[in-house]
């Protein structure tokens, strides 16, 4: 005589988990059934052997990865305890879903939701308002979620036992003498809410497999069947009412595809339904902890867990706190009928007693669990060497952001940011550098990390670049190199390529950035590609890597640019101007980044001809400002030119760019240098009526770029208030000690003493 058991569970139901553990020791089945996708049976050993929940596992098809699903599980999953039940008592468990094969071969629109009346089916949410309860998820954790202690505490047998005997083809019987049976109530709850309703083709599917798993199990000579499945499930799996021939042709002739199946690691943040996970929960962390403490003790337990959290961010929570809170989560539950206070109760006593609500949400409530797979489970190559190499420098993914400080002269710390650049390269971001910090330049990074389960798929998509992260990294760079549209493009690949430390990337990327160097007539593009190639250039002793190849084609690009950069600035409208105002910044900076020897002769003479010429205002103005800056303009010099600029022979919007064009992003230069801001007070002041409302427009958006505190210091010296500025330094500073500075400097950023 064969039985079998059908457990209807809600998938990541603490309750549901316990009653399933109960369910199983008390009938001890021969054979384990689990609605899991079919390929995924040879993964179930891996539970209980060095998967630490939350995992997910993953199916995906081979040549097209990007074309996957998860199926996550947690401690308090049913299934997760249904397969841990059967590993720990040498019972065979199996999947018993439709395979994935056929389900990410099959095109989505077959995947419609369920229709009752032509509404969608929530399941849950009919059977809580038939018990006239609006709130679902209140109404099946206080009839299903909050029954665990009675397993633990009442000694009640309250497993179903489904019998489909040999020779029987009746529906459900209870094995509990008191009747106190969930599972029996949950099956004929379903029961009835799938009444006239008509399953999608790939739910009809779904359960005509099942259907066949089951009867293959009997067949086999199982005597004792259990089947661990949504609750929804359980009415369509009385083999006994389909036949097995019509099962048969429903599953005859589907297309299949070539799929693999591996364990990442999950959070508990993305169990939560809030993430757009479609079976998730609203409170995975408060799950969790119902499926370890149940009851009162529970309750308790969960107001100790929150008072360590807001102890640890410097917030009251005393024992007395915890007393109270505790007291008011009881009487909460008794005045509102509930069986036992639920999280609703629980995080209203907590708010009222404690504070801190949000953070206690956040922590305890949704969690911040991340689960772990052993090196040995399925996995693809190149995920298990970027968990090894994880574990080696112990930079552990972790859900929620974290800061981490990287030293590039430690061995390890560069070894941290080698792996985050390559990660970066690969396409999967799990670190991002802080902007103005940690930048290149400098022996120290900060990295700001967030782990996103999601991005297990995109190490799958980009498995065939090669087995490790170094070799996928250095494959996409260069594939990536190709493919740019723009040597900018190339340039920030060849950029990236020597941060991340895959030396093999290099020269494919510089003959690429050689050719389209040759070739480009873009003087502005090729100008924004001399910043990351001077980068490029200027931090190999901070990383240990060669970039000397990079030097001959930086030239190769200056040349170009000092060649062709009079004409090209010849004939610019507004917007063009102020893209070439920024690239002549950007080269100068290059210049001065690496010391080239163009920044103390060749750029000038460039940047002279562009003051002095005829373009536009913006340009010249920028040019004037650089060579100020640099000193090859003396302030003489610079009024001379300003001043002719500005005079009444020049049109107002020319000298208004000009202007523009000079002191934009700074207003340091007119505070610190009188005579200068005399003559563009003079200027100002001198224009007709006309002239000032035409030019009045483009100067607010100059002095507008400028900090609050310099426009303030250039009213009240325009003002009169004080016309002397102090100096930067005095006369009687000790030159000695001021050389030793100099020379401390140099040395830290690499350059040659004086």
């Amino acid at each position: 005589m064969t039985s079998v058991y059908l457990f209807g569970v809600r998938h990541h139901g603490p309750g549901s988990a316990r009653a399933v553990m109960h369910a199983l020791d008390q009938v001890r089945p021969t054979i384990v059934l689990v609605e899991s996708p079919a390929e995924t049976t040879a993964a179930f050993k891996w539970v209980g052997a060095g998967l630490q929940p939350p995992v997910a596992l993953l199916g995906y098809v081979v040549d097209q990865p990007h074309r996957a699903v998860f199926a996550p599980l947690a401690t308090f999953s049913p299934e997760w305890q249904a397969i841990s039940w059967a590993n720990r008592n040498v019972v065979p468990v199996e999947a018993i879903d439709l395979p994935l094969a056929i389900s990410l071969a099959t095109h989505p629109r077959d995947d419609a939701e369920l229709v009752l009346g032509g509404a969608p089916v929530d399941p849950i949410g009919a059977l809580a308002a038939a018990a006239g309860e609006p709130d679902a998820e209140r109404w099946w954790e206080d009839v299903i979620e909050h029954r665990g202690n009675e397993y633990r505490e009442n000694g009640q047998e309250n497993g179903q036992e489904y019998g489909q005997e040999n020779g029987q083809e009746n529906g459900w019987r209870a094995t509990d003498s008191r009747g106190v049976d969930a599972f029996a109530a949950v099956a004929e709850a379903m029961a009835a809410v799938r009444a006239g309703t008509v399953p999608s083709l790939s739910e009809s599917r779904r359960e005509a497999h099942m259907r066949r798993c089951i009867r293959a199990a009997v067949k086999a000579g199982h005597v004792r069947v259990a089947v661990v499945c949504g609750a929804w499930h359980v009415p369509a799996l009385d083999v006994g009412r389909f036949p097995a021939a019509a099962d048969a042709a429903t599953l005859r002739g589907l297309v299949k595809v070539k799929v693999a199946v591996s364990w990442v690691p999950w959070t508990h943040a993305r169990l939560a339904s809030a993430s757009g996970y479609g079976a998730g929960v609203q409170s995975p962390g408060w799950y969790d902890h119902v499926f370890q403490y149940s009851g009162a003790d529970g309750v308790a337990r969960f107001f100790v867990r929150a008072a360590h959290v807001l102890r640890a961010a410097d917030m009251q929570a005393s024992p007395d706190h915890l007393i109270a809170a505790t007291r008011m989560a009881d009487a909460l539950a008794t005045m509102r009928g509930r069986p036992q206070p639920g999280l609703s109760e629980v995080l209203d006593a907590a708010e009222t007693v404690m504070g801190g609500l949000a953070m206690v949400r956040r922590r305890l409530v949704v969690g911040d669990a991340i689960g772990s797979v052993p090196d040995g489970a399925p996995q693809v190559p190149l995920a298990r060497d970027l968990a090894i190499r994880q574990r080696a420098m112990r930079l552990k993914p972790a859900a929620g952001e974290q800061l981490v400080e990287v030293d590039l002269r430690n061995a390890n710390g560069l070894r941290r940011s080698h792996l985050l650049h390559q990660l970066n390269a690969i396409g999967v971001p799990w670190g991002t550098l802080e902007e103005g910090r940690g930048s290149s330049g400098t022996f120290r990074e900060t990295w700001r990390l967030n782990w996103s389960p999601e991005w297990s798929v995109r190490i799958v998509e980009f498995a065939g670049y090669g087995t490790t992260v170094e070799v996928a990294a250095t494959n996409r760079l260069v594939e990536r190199a190709g493919h740019a549209s723009g040597i900018v493009e190339v340039a920030a690949a060849l950029d990236l390529a020597l941060l991340a430390s895959v030396p093999e990337a290099v020269a494919p990327i510089v003959r690429v950035l050689s050719d389209r160097a040759a070739t480009d007539p873009d003087i502005a593009e090729l100008m924004s590609a001399l910043g990351p190639l001077a980068h490029a250039q200027r931090y190999g002793d901070v990383r240990s890597t060669d970039r000397s190849s990079v030097a001959a084609v930086f030239d190769g690009i200056v040349v170009r640019v000092l060649a062709g950069l009079v004409n090209a600035c010849a004939s610019l409208d507004d917007d063009a101007a102020a893209a070439m105002v920024e690239r002549i910044s950007e080269t100068q900076q290059a210049f001065a980044l690496i010391d080239h020897p163009s920044r103390r002769r060749a750029f000038p003479e460039v940047l002279e001809q562009l003051a002095e010429g005829g373009g536009h205002g913006l340009v010249q103005g920028r040019a004037a400002r650089v060579l100020h800056d640099t000193g090859r303009w003396a302030a003489l010099l610079v009024e001379k030119r300003l001043g002719r600029a500005l005079s009444g022979g020049t049109p107002p919007a020319v000298g208004a760019a000009f202007v523009e064009g000079f002191v934009a992003g700074s207003g340091t230069v007119l505070m610190h240098d009188a005579d200068l801001l005399a003559v563009v007070d003079r200027w100002l002041s001198s224009l007709p009526p006309q002239a000032f409302e035409q030019v009045i427009p483009l100067l607010r958006r100059t002095f507008g770029g400028f900090e609050a505190a310099e426009r303030r210091q250039i009213g009240r010296l325009v003002a009169g208030e004080h016309r002397e500025v102090p100096a930067l330094v005095g006369d009687d500073f000790d030159v000695d000690r001021l050389l030793a500075a100099t020379a401390t400097v140099r040395h830290i950023y690499g350059l040659a003493p004086t």
